[in-house]
């Protein structure tokens, strides 16, 4: 192995199925049925944390677009992160990214990925044995290609991406058409008037989509290796945004074409796909949700691969020569992605325990790591756009200025939505049967100290170690 950079391997295209194929995976699967839960199956409420989760996106995209236009370095996120408020607070994003965000969805994922695999086989078990063993080999996969062979992984972002797009598009395009001929869409619509939504089930929601939309910052990790990255990357992140929102509300309204609300809020998306192509039909349209689920684990294991690097080349974090090195071969920085398996799977370890086993071992600290990380995500992103508009000068003001700003009041908006859902709200319920809940406040108190040991691992592990010889 040996220092060296990344060398310039994917296109314009493969860079559209990055953010799309990031985006579009579990998500709009199985949180469709968690939005018309916590709106009481209210249609347009549902539309409406779509439209809203999909407007903080596209603004974060176009805001991060226009710095990605000006900067080309290693971790396009964490490059933009320095460029606009120093080295020491990109550090502490990218140690964030690196052991908390890209594992926590590729943890997720892996679950996700496995579940719609043995529901095909009619396995319906998600928190079994055989469940956690495939999840893990799929984890181990998506390691295996992205770190041997990562232009393959390239190809395989770009075909999954197509494929899963298809039984979204057949849904959006043949569920709505039967909807409108047999009154079904009108129907949903109409009953979900009656029912009365708080302020709670509304941000509940919107923390339910914003998981659904979560991903598309991943394409920036392959910032290094884009080619014509200054042009391609704005492009592919702003083309990529209008493509995910647009599937995703014409998906939920084709969901009510021949399946009632009720049904959905039980059931899930499998019964719209089971009424409308049958149990053959649905089962094989099943088949591409698994693959669409593997493709954004392939995309998130990309990105997550290169998380320590991107530290290491800085000269940060812990052993950066050992994290900084290039495999000769592969061309990639293997001793990144092992950590980052390891990583990985200690998360897919405490989502079992979090939220699939009967057993809370984890006890206080149970919280969803598939939802609460976007307070950290959205709280680190305010301060960037907020430094970005102030460097700015007055030329192109609505670019420079005002995207920033709402972008910063939007991510603003999406840190207070998930820790209301995932903090008061709970502490309410709780409250109400003389117990204590408050999953947002603890996970808080994990995310300070990850982050106190990645800033004391800053200068590497030897300066640690001979700070405590002193001490002792």
């Amino acid at each position: 192995m040996e220092n060296q950079q990344l060398e310039k391997r994917y296109g314009l295209f493969t860079a559209i199925c990055m953010v799309v194929g990031a985006v579009i995976g579990s998500g709009v699967f199985f949180k469709a049925q968690d939005i018309l839960n916590y709106t009481g199956g209210n249609m347009l409420l549902g539309i409406t944390a779509w439209i809203i989760g999909g407007t903080v996106m596209i603004l974060c995209v176009l805001t991060f677009a226009n710095m990605a236009a000006n900067c080309v370095k290693v971790n396009g996120v964490v490059d933009y992160a320095q460029m606009a408020v120093g080295e020491r607070f990109a550090y502490g994003l990218g140690w964030y990214l690196s052991c908390i965000y890209y594992p926590t969805l590729t943890a997720v994922l892996s679950w996700v990925s496995a579940k719609y695999t043995l529901i095909v086989f009619g396995v319906k078990d998600a928190s079994g044995g055989l469940c956690m063993t495939l999840a893990g080999l799929y984890m181990c996969l998506a390691f295996a290609v992205n770190t041997l062979s990562p232009v393959i992984a390239g190809k395989v972002q770009v075909s999954t991406t197509v494929i899963k797009l298809i039984p979204l598009v057949f849904m959006a395009t043949i569920g709505t058409v039967l909807g409108l001929i047999n009154g079904n869409t009108a129907e949903a619509f109409v009953s979900g008037m009656n029912e009365n939504a708080s302020f709670e089930s509304v941000f509940a929601a919107v923390t339910a989509a914003s998981f659904a939309y979560e991903g598309w910052i991943l394409a920036t990790a392959i910032n290094a290796e884009l080619k014509n990255a200054n042009r391609n990357l704005p492009i592919a992140l702003s083309i990529g945004a209008v493509i995910i929102i647009s599937v995703y509300i014409a998906y939920f309204i084709g969901l009510v074409g021949d399946a009632s609300v009720e049904v959905l809020r039980a059931e899930g998306a499998a019964a719209a796909f089971r009424n409308i192509f049958g149990k053959v039909g649905g089962n094989i349209l099943n088949s591409f949700i698994a693959i669409s689920c593997l493709g954004t684990l392939n995309g998130n294991m990309l990105a997550c691969t290169r998380g320590f690097y991107s530290l290491a080349v800085r000269g940060e974090g812990p052993a950066p020569k050992i994290f900084s090195r290039i495999d000769r071969i592969t061309k990639m920085p293997v001793n990144s992605a092992v950590i980052a398996l390891f990583i990985s799977s200690l998360w897919l370890f405490f989502f079992y325990g979090a939220k699939l086993s009967d057993r809370n071992f984890l006890g206080v600290f149970a919280f969803d790591s598939s939802e609460l990380p976007v307070i950290s995500i959205y709280g680190f992103y305010i301060p960037i756009f907020i430094v970005f508009a102030l460097k700015n000068d007055k030329k192109h003001i609505f670019k420079n200025k005002v995207m920033p700003v709402l972008a910063a009041v939007s991510s603003l908006f999406m840190v207070f939505a998930a820790f209301y859902a995932h903090g008061v709200v709970p502490f309410k319920q709780a409250a109400e049967k003389g117990e204590f809940s408050f999953p947002a406040l603890f996970y808080l108190i994990f995310f300070a100290v990850i982050m106190s040991i990645g800033y004391l691992l800053r200068g590497g592990i030897k300066p640690v170690h001979n700070l405590f010889k002193k001490q002792l």
